[in-house]
């Protein structure tokens, strides 16, 4: 029985990501679903705001809400597309990726690695720059309440309630270069 892998930075856990990993809990039945997380050894910077171990709990707390269990794993950086999937492997294993990025499913299948293309409507809300750009000029609003309703069109509940429970949103305020669009 195959896993269905997940793959993204989740900086942080948004609806778009929440779709995917639907769609892989939709397609696994009673296999495994693994989330990796990319970018694992980033944190603290304008487009990696939350460490490996804040997406975890970020994850975990969408999880919890939902009733589901997936395996999650960090995935380092090497800055090398042709050898992503090989080493990327190594964390999360073999099975079929679960993507609505087509640069991504043209790597991984050149790499004769299984994949399942979902079709993201809405794309362009949920792409992560986005949501951190939305976060950014949230992140002076002293009002959780009005920020909880902000984010709510783009960030799961569960994440929303841990970003602002964990004050994880005001450290963007003090980030010295903004939201990288890149």
């Amino acid at each position: 029985m195959s896993s269905f892998i997940v793959l993204g930075r989740f900086q942080p856990f948004h609806k778009g990501h929440e779709y995917l990993v639907n769609c892989a809990f939709a397609l696994a039945g009673d296999a495994e679903v693994i989330i990796a997380i990319g970018s694992a050894a980033k944190g603290w910077e304008s487009d990696n705001p939350w460490t490996l171990e804040e997406r975890t709990e970020m994850i975990n707390s969408w999880l919890a809400e939902h009733n589901k269990t997936a395996r999650i794993v960090g995935v380092k950086d090497i800055n090398d597309p042709p050898n992503w999937v090989t080493h990327a492997r190594e964390f999360h294993g073999e099975g079929i990726l679960v993507t609505s990025d087509k640069v991504t499913k043209e790597l991984y299948e050149e790499s004769d690695f299984k994949v399942n293309l979902v079709d993201l409507s809405n794309r362009e809300n949920y792409e992560g720059w986005r949501v951190r750009q939305t976060l950014l000029m949230l992140s002076t609003v002293y009002d959780d309440d009005a920020v909880k309703a902000v984010l709510s069109s783009t960030i799961p509940q569960p994440v929303i309630d841990w970003l602002v429970d964990n004050d994880a949103i005001f450290r963007l305020s003090t980030m010295v270069s903004g939201v990288n669009v890149g």
